[in-house]
């Protein structure tokens, strides 16, 4: 995925997981401020981590599916990253920054210790979603993994979405709650 397509990227992320469980624990109601407040953060990510390697699914010259992928050893934040994001998250208001801020810190907490190739966020655009789109990104993730030997790592938060990674050879690794809200964290082996 090309650097002038991001601010495309930001618009299909938060448009695909606008109503994602996770997502409406953190950011509440109504649907529009789930919508303002994930494109936020997501600008704020991709601003903040050069290093991802987004894999974008590209229909009639419109982006319509993305994921980004952290490569092993840079998928966590370093200091200087946790603070560009930051204002981000804060601008947010207060208590969508601490609910933010305790999902982040869970999720980075079980991240494995191994190096990994970190999948996610991965979203379709949400009027496009189950045409297959999701898939052709998956086929291309896994198909770098295999190339390069990796160990591949993801967080869910819908139980629908752990089948669909377990047919491109993940496995649920742990399952904790997050802010309430049920969480797959799972791996696919290198292969």
């Amino acid at each position: 995925l090309e650097p002038r397509r991001f601010e495309e990227a930001v618009g299909v992320l938060a448009r695909g997981m606008r109503d994602n469980p996770l997502h409406v624990a953190a950011y509440g109601e109504p649907a529009e401020r789930r919508l303002r407040c994930h494109g936020r953060l997501m600008s704020g990510l991709f601003a903040a981590f050069p290093a991802q390697q987004p894999i974008g699914a590209v229909l009639e010259g419109r982006l319509v599916g993305v994921t980004g992928v952290g490569p092993p050893g840079r998928c966590q934040p370093t200091p200087v990253q946790a603070m560009r994001v930051a204002p981000r998250a804060l601008s947010l208001g207060p208590r969508t920054a601490a609910r933010i801020g305790r999902w982040t810190s869970r999720w980075s907490a079980l991240d494995p210790d191994e190096p990994h190739a970190h999948l996610g966020p991965l979203a379709v655009d949400a009027h496009l979603q189950g045409q297959g789109i999701g898939s052709l990104i998956m086929r291309e993730h896994c198909r770098r993994l295999d190339a390069s030997r990796q160990l591949g790592y993801l967080e869910t938060d819908k139980r629908e979405n752990v089948t669909f990674y377990e047919r491109f050879g993940y496995a649920v690794a742990h399952t904790e709650p997050v802010l309430g809200v049920p969480n797959w964290f799972m791996r696919r082996e290198p292969g």
